[in-house]
């Protein structure tokens, strides 16, 4: 079947929507969507930079057929001047454990990806003793800014732009670790990366530039797996790996062909590799 180019990212998404239980809480003041697929451990996802819940669907989808899985929204995602009170990513973190609290998750394995791997960095360190293991995918503990981040940031401040500008996509596209192929996961991750208020993503990037937990990894005192694509392009995996060579016993994995949206991209990998450290981990405490 021929899907008309309009369509074909909702035609990614709408599989995930169809088996998606949502509703919202309260945090901060701010109401966030929540969304939870499956059952069986609690493993929550924490998502990116732009794109919320629904980019990661297609992902949770896949582990929820083993695990009870939760995708909080983080402030902003509905209330785009909610995010204006957020100062950093230490506030996103402290959102997290307030959401885990209320939701009754005990000791969730906590998976986040690119800014949500930062947030969860961020509560890992400052409060791990909230979660039961810890995989980031994307992440590094300090980033560097570059040239083109730094242009992102400040047209996505001072420029009201169209949601489907040319150079924003071409950002977008870099996520895929080369020039993407046309297609509908390519129009999934523009299409959804365009429901993020631009102020809200400026922003997220302007607190990933004060980002820096490397002097505190030493706390993270639960069970970590760090995932890399081999082609992301906007955190290489060299920095990804040693983030893992940080984190006491942290185990460090690739993705062959992937780039920083592995988890869209190379979902099933993700899952599998998911899965297997968890499954190790849990035989290794009985």
């Amino acid at each position: 079947m021929r899907i008309a180019a309009r369509h074909r990212g909702g035609w990614l998404f709408s599989s995930q929507i169809d088996e998606a239980r949502q509703h919202q809480v309260r945090i901060n003041g701010e109401w966030v969507d929540v969304v939870q697929m499956g059952q069986g451990d609690p493993l929550v996802l924490v998502p990116g930079l732009a794109g919320g819940w629904k980019l990661l669907a297609p992902l949770a989808s896949q582990l929820a057929r083993h695990y009870q899985v939760t995708i909080p929204g983080l402030r902003g995602d509905r209330f785009p001047m909610g995010n204006s009170c957020v100062s950093g990513l230490g506030d996103h973190a402290a959102d997290l454990s307030q959401l885990i609290e209320q939701l009754g998750l005990e000791r969730p394995s906590l998976f986040g990806v690119s800014f949500g791997g930062a947030i969860a960095l961020e509560l890992a360190v400052e409060q791990p003793q909230r979660i039961g293991a810890l995989i980031v995918q994307g992440v590094v503990p300090k980033f560097r800014t570059n040239l083109g981040t730094t242009i992102a940031r400040r047209v996505l401040e001072r420029f009201p732009l169209p949601t489907d500008n040319g150079f924003l996509n071409q950002f977008f596209n870099l996520l895929h670790g080369g020039k993407p192929e046309p297609g509908p996961l390519t129009d999934f991750v523009v299409e959804r990366c365009w429901e993020t208020d631009q102020g809200v993503m400026a922003r997220r990037i302007g607190h990933l530039e004060s980002f820096d937990v490397s002097d505190r990894l030493w706390r993270v005192d639960v069970p970590t797996l760090v995932l890399a694509g081999t082609r992301d392009s906007i955190v290489p995996p060299s920095r990804q790996r040693a983030l893992a060579a940080e984190i006491p016993g942290a185990r460090y994995a690739t993705l062959e062909g992937a780039g920083h949206i592995a988890f869209l991209s190379h979902r099933v990998e993700v899952a599998q590799q998911v899965r297997r450290f968890l499954r190790e981990i849990s035989h290794s405490h009985c």
